[in-house]
């Protein structure tokens, strides 16, 4: 096993299309994956585990059932498993999502799933 640093930025340069789930570190069962997006997702939730967001390049906003959460470059959020949320992404963003391997990246009313990701 390597041991390297990784640079986000970096990485986030690598990303060349918009809605690919590019994996570029794992830990235990944990993956960290960047995407960069510019699209409102469909409401959805995760029952098994909670969702990390880290905003590494660009703005979005996490829309709650009670209120809108907004993310800057740096920022993160930690969404808890169960909870109804809707990643907003009016301009481009790259992020970085922090999840169990297997959580299933798209809404609940059936929008496409990437099955493979790709390591960068």
């Amino acid at each position: 096993m390597n041991i390297d640093v990784i640079n986000l930025k970096q990485k986030a340069s690598l990303v060349k299309d918009l809605h690919q789930y590019k994996l570029i570190a794992q830990m235990n069962n944990y993956n960290f994956t960047l995407i960069k997006a510019k699209r409102v997702m469909g409401w959805h939730s995760h029952p098994e585990t909670d969702e990390v967001f880290i905003v590494v390049e660009g703005k979005m906003k996490i829309e709650l059932r009670d209120k809108m959460l907004e993310l800057a470059e740096g920022e993160m959020v930690v969404i808890p498993k169960g909870i109804e949320h809707r990643p907003v992404c009016e301009e481009e963003v790259c992020c970085l999502l922090i999840e169990p391997s297997g959580t299933l990246n798209t809404d609940n009313t059936g929008g496409a799933i990437q099955s493979e990701i790709e390591w960068i």
